[in-house]
């Protein structure tokens, strides 16, 4: 029996830890081959190869080039490119995952082909729409012929939005397959400490994880001081370690807020790739961060997790996990953080189905799916 084609598009670093057991469940499908377009929305090139290589995921058999750009010049530029690959390789399905702008360029160029869309981690809703990421989900999801779920709250999202219930399927979280297939692999805390900062003495589980790079939250100067300023005074009780995203260490320069942290107190690094986060993840006191996937890493692994934003697309992580909404308000900061530190935080559950085996559920669908669909297309 042939082959069929199923184009997998990866294009900045969230999707990286979501396309990679894919790939792999993909690997041993009997009816299904991988193509993986790489869009070059996350255009570091050795991070993507730390990435890359790291999870196990294949060399791209495109990339595209397209690196930084304002959200129109960027989508605009992935979609023209995109359609060229479309044209030349013709695949039965295109998968797209999360909510990057990768994601929703490259689904509407399929679905203007007539080619079925598969979203990957589908119904997520913060209900912020100045989140550019929150747009995308809700496109994406609005143009996607079978659209797959982490948790069951996301499928209710979807039917409240008109999505047909027979295009839905919950099969867990690719996320937490990637932490469970790497979290032996991990780099330990203390070797990367060594490794970036010799004259700094950090203990594995006694010092917090500070993550930053939301627009609302780096991009107005005055909510980035008033941040600053009381993760200063938090890293007087604990030390904090500090991977800065490209975008926020401007953002802080630009500030005049440069050097604002005790050095002893605030390990700041560059970003880190997946191995080094994990280890630097699993071994914290706490997680304060404004990132979604990290909101559910934190969950799999039973850290504390403080997030620094007004709302969250995943609430599972606050309903069954370890997660606790806080906003930029340093009095909730304050008042969360010394809970954590008083009773260790929330002890928190692992939501249903995030077991690891989430692509391989995936991919059994995708070959029913197709299974039943493909011989009934005209010309088949």
């Amino acid at each position: 029996m042939m082959k069929q084609q199923i184009l997998c598009v990866v294009g900045a670093r969230p999707n990286f830890m979501k396309i990679a057991p894919v790939m792999a469940a993909l690997q041993h499908s009997e009816t299904l081959t991988p193509f993986l377009v790489h869009t070059g929305q996350h255009y570091d090139t050795a991070m993507k190869h730390a990435f890359f290589d790291q999870l196990g995921i294949p060399e791209p058999d495109i990339d595209l080039g397209v690196g930084s750009g304002s959200h129109a010049v960027q989508t605009a530029d992935i979609m023209s490119r995109f359609e060229t690959v479309l044209d030349d390789e013709k695949p039965a399905l295109v998968l797209v995952v999360g909510d990057v702008n990768s994601t929703i360029a490259c689904a509407l160029v399929a679905t203007k082909k007539e080619i079925p869309v598969v979203h990957v981690e589908s119904g997520l809703r913060s209900y912020d729409r100045k989140m550019p990421e929150e747009i995308n989900r809700v496109l994406t999801d609005q143009i996607s012929d079978l659209l797959f779920t982490t948790e069951r709250d996301a499928e209710s999202n979807l039917l409240r939005e008109g999505i047909d219930a027979v295009r839905i399927h919950f099969v867990g979280n690719v996320m937490i397959d990637t932490l469970q297939a790497q979290l032996e692999k991990k780099i330990s805390a203390a070797e990367t400490f060594r490794n970036v900062a010799a004259n700094v003495v950090f203990q594995p589980g006694d010092y917090g994880l500070l993550t930053l790079h939301r627009p609302s939250n780096v991009d107005d100067p005055s909510v980035l001081k008033s941040l600053l300023a009381v993760l200063a005074e938090i890293s007087e009780q604990l030390p904090l370690v500090f991977p800065v995203h490209p975008r926020t260490r401007a953002k802080i320069q630009e500030a005049g807020l440069a050097g604002f942290f005790d050095p002893q107190r605030v390990l700041v690094l560059p970003p880190q790739s997946y191995l080094e986060m994990l280890g630097l993840m699993s071994e914290a006191r706490m997680v304060l961060t404004d990132s979604g996937g990290i909101q559910e890493e934190t969950t799999s692994l039973g850290v504390p997790c403080i997030t620094l934003r007004e709302n969250t697309e995943r609430p599972i992580t606050v309903d069954q996990g370890t997660n606790t909404i806080v906003g930029t308000d340093p009095v909730r900061i304050r008042t969360v953080f010394d809970e954590i530190m008083l009773n260790g935080g929330k002890a928190g559950r692992v939501p249903e189905l995030w077991d690891g085996k989430a692509a391989q559920r995936i991919v059994a669908v995708l070959e029913d799916w197709l299974a039943a669909t493909i011989p009934s297309q005209p010309g088949a």
